[in-house]
C-alpha cells in the first residue's frame, strides 16, 4: 500500500471497478483537492487522493452499499452535524474496538469514542444503519479503510484478519468489485 503515490494500473482498476469513463467531469479536479486538504490541514492519501481529483468525486453505485460519498459530504444518518470533525487530529485506534462488549473500557471512553467518529478520517460511505467506512487521513493509520459503527471500530485488509483483500482504499475497491453484484466489470 503506498500512501504517497498511485500507480496508473491502481488507477485504471479504480476507473474500472466504478464503471466511470467521463473524461473526469465528475473529479473534483486538483485545484479543489487543494483547496480541501488546505481547509482541513492534510494531505490526502493516494490512490484516494487521485480518484477524487481526476477520476470522481462519490458515485451513487458501491463501494459502500449506498454508493461513494463527494470527499466532504457525510451519511444522511450521520447523527449530530453540529458535532466539529477535524481531520488534522490522528486517528485514535490501531486495532479492533468493539465498545459495545468491552468489560473494562478505558476511563475517557466518552472522549475517545468523539474522537474515533471525529479525527483523522473521511467518510466514504454507508451500508445503512450507521454502519460507515472511513478512509484515515491522519495518524499510524492512514491510508487504511476502517468500518466504524454503533459498537464498534475494525480496521480492513488481510493483515488485519478482515477478509482476505489488500488494505488501502485500492484493495477495499477490489474487494468489492470481487464480491458486489452491483459491478458488472467484476
Amino acid at each position: 500500500m503506498n500512501c504517497d503515490q498511485a500507480g496508473p494500473a491502481e488507477l485504471a482498476a479504480l476507473r474500472g471497478a466504478f464503471g466511470i469513463d467521463d473524461g473526469g467531469e465528475s473529479a473534483l479536479g486538483w485545484e479543489a483537492v487543494r483547496a480541501f486538504e488546505a481547509a482541513h490541514g492534510i494531505v490526502l492519501p493516494e490512490p484516494y487522493r487521485t480518484f477524487v481529483a481526476e477520476i470522481t468525486d462519490g458515485s451513487s453505485s458501491g463501494p459502500p452499499e449506498y454508493g461513494l460519498l463527494p470527499v466532504a459530504e457525510l451519511p444522511a444518518d450521520w447523527g449530530d452535524d453540529e458535532q466539529e470533525r477535524d481531520l488534522s487530529k490522528p486517528f485514535p485506534l490501531t486495532e479492533t474496538w468493539i465498545w459495545e462488549d468491552d468489560a473494562d473500557p478505558p476511563e475517557d471512553e466518552d472522549e475517545l469514542l468523539e474522537q474515533v467518529y471525529n479525527h483523522g478520517s473521511i467518510v466514504l460511505g454507508t451500508d445503512g444503519c450507521a454502519l460507515n467506512w472511513h478512509l484515515i487521513v491522519t495518524g499510524p493509520h492512514r491510508g487504511h479503510i476502517w468500518q466504524i459503527g454503533d459498537v464498534g471500530a475494525s480496521p480492513f485488509g488481510a493483515q488485519f484478519g478482515f477478509t482476505t483483500a489488500e488494505p488501502g482504499f485500492a484493495g477495499w475497491v477490489r474487494h468489492w468489485a470481487a464480491n458486489k453484484p452491483w459491478n458488472d466489470a467484476a
